[in-house]
């Protein structure tokens, strides 16, 4: 039997309306898996990556180092990275999360670090003038006026982990990369196309409202420029 005229399944066809009223809750779990695994992946590295940015501004030796040692984590390839941490956390999302973590430090640490660097001498003198410590000085002072630096790092990096997430579906935490993953192994064509644009959407709702966080903590920069 052929399959009906208005049965896009049975036909495979890329765009199908029936696959997301028949997926749909699948297409659910695998968006919230996504969206975990990247918030917590990229908010680890972000709790990891400014008490680093920070000590390689204070100590100016530091910042080689860390900077070097972060940027050789980021040019190992993903698959090779999750076989290197197989061993420690198994075939779990944790895995996946520790991945991630690893690949964030490079963009996080390089653009707090920047920030930090950025912010005038003059402005630090003056805050000591005025009594500021050390760590009045670098969370009310130094951390604001970073700000911008380390907000356009945290996109590249949310938008990065997004689409990295796809690759944890060869240990079967992947997000929408496992229906990736699985529509390719079966020419599942709606179901590829469909995961691969969700997860466009997701990387680009996610730097948009990461833009409008950056907005509403520096009001400054919108003044500067107007």
């Amino acid at each position: 039997m052929t399959a009906p005229p208005d049965d896009c399944l049975a036909r495979n066809e890329w765009i199908c309306g029936e696959y997301l009223s028949t997926r749909r809750h699948i297409l659910l779990d695998a968006v919230v898996q996504h969206l975990q695994l990247t918030a917590v992946s990229v908010l680890i590295g972000l709790v990891i990556a400014v008490p680093l940015a920070v000590l390689a501004r204070r100590w100016g030796w530091a910042a080689g180092p860390v900077l070097a040692v972060t940027t050789i984590l980021y040019t190992i390839p993903s698959l090779a990275m999750f076989s290197l941490l197989l061993p420690v956390y198994g075939l779990s999302a944790s895995l996946v999360v520790a991945g991630l973590v690893l690949y964030s430090l490079t963009l996080l640490v390089r653009n707090i670090l920047a920030g930090l660097r950025a912010v005038p001498e003059e402005t630090r003198q003056a805050a000591r003038g005025m009594g500021y410590g050390p760590i009045r000085l670098l969370l009310t002072v130094e951390l604001p006026l970073a700000l911008p630096a380390a907000m356009a790092g945290l996109r590249i990096a949310m938008v990065s982990a997004v689409s990295l997430v796809t690759v944890g579906a060869i240990v079967g935490h992947g997000g929408l990369g496992n229906l990736i993953y699985a529509g390719m192994n079966t020419y599942f064509k709606a179901q590829v196309l469909t995961a691969s644009v969700l997860c466009v959407v997701i990387a680009i709702l996610a730097d948009v409202l990461l833009l409008g966080v950056q907005r509403l903590l520096t009001p400054w920069t919108r003044a500067a420029r107007g």
